[in-house]
């Protein structure tokens, strides 16, 4: 009966009671860079380290010491423009072996990159998938890795102020083993002019052994809600950074045979 009863309000237009958002701790999407800048070394260092980061001890208890203890885990690659092909699927992960799927998903992708540096359309695509998820978490963290400014796409920074107003934070990684076409520190332009939000910040990777540490150091740091060490670079209140974009043409094309096998 109940079965029927459903099945003529869906066919008469009468609205149904939406299915209510699961509850987490953290909304947490991974948006990492794979521009034509990281070549294919640092962009195999980089997806080792998020798959190390994933299946670490300390990023599952970091998870479950969470008042819900479970967290919504999503992912994409960027560069000029997002690679839809590349999204993983929000995950619920409450314990390793949710931890372990989602890294088996993610190390089943190929590695490739694709020209351009478009921070500016990371944003929108990230707060468009957690806008539109179905979670309900305490916070909401948007995770760019990078390795150069902001060079083509949309401005950065109405992107960033529009993922603020809907309560995300951004946090950052700034790769600066061979940063490219930073006028100045990458970090410095990571904290001016991309990240936002109560807490957030970014972590600056130098060498390419040090990928897995500073990964999972961020993971943990999202996941659990903890300060910051003072070391790590916060957010500037105003923003002493050119943030001005250094425009480049549009690439389109992948650069790497890798991405499309």
């Amino acid at each position: 009966m109940l079965k029927v009863l459903a099945l003529i309000l869906a066919f008469s237009g009468i609205p149904t009671q939406a299915a209510a958002e699961e509850e987490v701790d953290v909304e947490l999407v991974l948006a990492v860079d794979m521009s034509g800048s990281m070549d294919m070394e640092e962009a195999r260092v980089q997806r080792s380290g998020y798959l190390d980061a994933l299946r670490h001890p300390d990023f599952v208890n970091a998870v479950k010491g969470g008042y819900l203890g479970r967290i919504a885990i999503g992912y994409f690659e960027w560069a000029g423009l997002v690679n839809e092909d590349s999204v993983i699927a929000w995950q619920v992960i409450d314990d390793a072996e949710d931890a372990e799927a989602f890294a088996a998903r993610l190390q089943a992708r190929p590695v490739g990159t694709r020209r351009g540096t478009s921070i500016s359309s990371a944003i929108l695509f990230g707060t468009s998938l957690i806008d539109s998820n179905a979670f309900s978490g305490v916070r909401r963290i948007l995770d760019i890795s990078g390795d150069g400014p902001n060079n083509t796409g949309p401005p950065v920074g109405p992107a960033r102020v529009a993922a603020l107003s809907r309560g995300i934070v951004i946090n950052g990684l700034a790769i600066m083993i061979r940063p490219s076409g930073t006028v100045g520190s990458l970090d410095r332009y990571y904290g001016d002019c991309v990240i936002g939000g109560p807490g957030s910040f970014v972590l600056a990777v130098h060498e390419a052994e040090d990928f897995a540490v500073a990964i999972r150091q961020k993971l943990i740091l999202e996941v659990s809600g903890r300060a910051p060490a003072l070391h790590l670079r916060l957010a500037a209140s105003e923003p002493a950074t050119d943030c001005g974009e250094i425009l480049r043409p549009t690439f389109l094309e992948p650069v790497s045979p890798e991405l499309n096998r």
